[in-house]
């Protein structure tokens, strides 16, 4: 079997699709996108399908090295972004040749389905409560919300309990026990982040997500012994070697990689065994489609470590179209009582509606994501 061709879609809401032919009739998907950036990871993929056209799909470790380090230059969003959807999609035909879901020539699985939360709250956060109370409902044990708008290095404390009025609002309209996920975006710098680190303690988050960039990833262990909150980041590193240096720092307890930005499941399941020697655990970033979400839960499925899966479906980012419309199996993605089972489909596990990718295709989304200032003018991390 032999590649013969990839095609790159771009779909709303602000998505691209990579879908990779072979000689023998199985194709392969991928979902290979920066939020914001699309068009630039779809050059990419392009400009890589040269490269691997008339190679056998079935010798991943080979494509992701020749990839990887066939280029003098490497790592990075673009690059390993789109090197992930390629990734995703020769998975996706690996599977679908040996009539298995991908995680079954993974080692198989640890585990017959998936802990997942839904997002509340929009970017700029409201109404957090009702929202919270409306995800219990429905069946979710856990959510996921910005914790604040834009903040100074130095800010007001009025900022800050504005955010602690929001967690205390979920926690009286859900229980004690409902997990809360604050994702502090990277919009934080440290001297408020370990003021809000310390304050949120007592509402005992599921995790802090973000409450530095990455840049600043020396500064986790301090934040990390301001509380007993345990510390998640990770969807802004790309690669094995990002996360060595990310261990090495410590502080952090939850890792998230995206299955679409580190390099697809052949590098995020190096990464989660990496993390598993250092007792970190794994919990894969995922405001995405349905195949990245697809791939996600493939190596969920056979990585010991990992505790909870991000999902986009309601998410506020998705207008116009969103994760189930672009798959025939919307039942394979039913969440029960906060549980999603694995996908038994072989490959990733997803049908898509390739006619709708293609008629979407045809008036491509240039999403981009907002920008914002502080009130004196300067630019402000969103």
């Amino acid at each position: 079997m032999k590649i013969v061709g990839i095609h790159t879609w771009l779909v709303r809401p602000r998505w691209c699709f990579v879908e990779v032919l072979t000689d023998e009739g199985i194709s392969g998907w991928g979902e290979a996108v920066i939020e914001g950036k699309a068009a630039t990871v779809k050059a990419c993929v392009e400009e890589m399908a040269e490269y691997i056209t008339g190679l056998n799909p079935l010798h991943i470790e080979d494509i992701w090295n020749l990839l990887y380090r066939g280029a003098f230059y490497r790592g990075g969003p673009v690059l390993m972004s789109a090197i992930a959807g390629i990734d995703q999609a020769l998975w996706d035909i690996k599977g679908k040749y040996h009539g298995v879901p991908a995680y079954e020539l993974m080692g198989g699985p640890c585990r017959h389905s998936m802990k997942v939360y839904s997002w509340i709250g929009g970017d700029r956060p409201a109404d957090v409560g009702k929202a919270a109370r409306e995800r219990k409902e429905t069946g979710f044990t856990a959510v996921k919300m910005n914790a604040t708008e834009e903040l100074q290095y130095i800010d007001s404390y009025k900022k800050v309990d504005a955010v602690l009025e929001r967690v205390a609002s979920i926690r009286e309209q859900t229980d004690k026990y409902f997990g809360i996920a604050i994702d502090f975006h990277g919009r934080v710098h440290k001297p408020m982040a370990k003021v809000l680190a310390k304050k949120l303690e007592e509402f005992d988050p599921m995790f802090l997500e973000e409450p530095v960039l990455c840049e600043q990833m020396e500064d986790f262990k301090e934040i990390a012994a301001c509380c007993s909150i345990p510390i998640a980041t990770g969807e802004r590193l790309y690669s094995r070697w990002d996360y060595k240096r990310l261990f090495q720092a410590g502080g952090i307890s939850i890792i998230q990689p995206d299955l679409s930005h580190a390099g697809g499941l052949t590098e995020v399941k190096k990464i989660a065994s990496m993390a598993e020697a250092y007792d970190v655990a794994l919990a894969p970033h995922c405001p995405l489609g349905p195949i990245a979400l697809s791939a996600c839960l493939q190596v969920d499925a056979v990585c010991y470590n990992a505790v909870i899966q991000e999902q986009s479906i309601g998410i506020h980012y998705n207008v116009g179209k969103s994760v189930l419309d672009y798959v025939h199996n919307r039942d394979d993605f039913t969440f029960d009582d906060g549980y999603v089972k694995l996908p038994q489909k072989p490959g990733l596990g997803v049908v898509v509606n390739r006619e709708l990718v293609v008629e979407e295709n045809q008036a491509p989304h240039h999403w981009k994501n907002p920008v914002w200032h502080h009130q004196d003018g300067s630019v402000a991390e969103w």
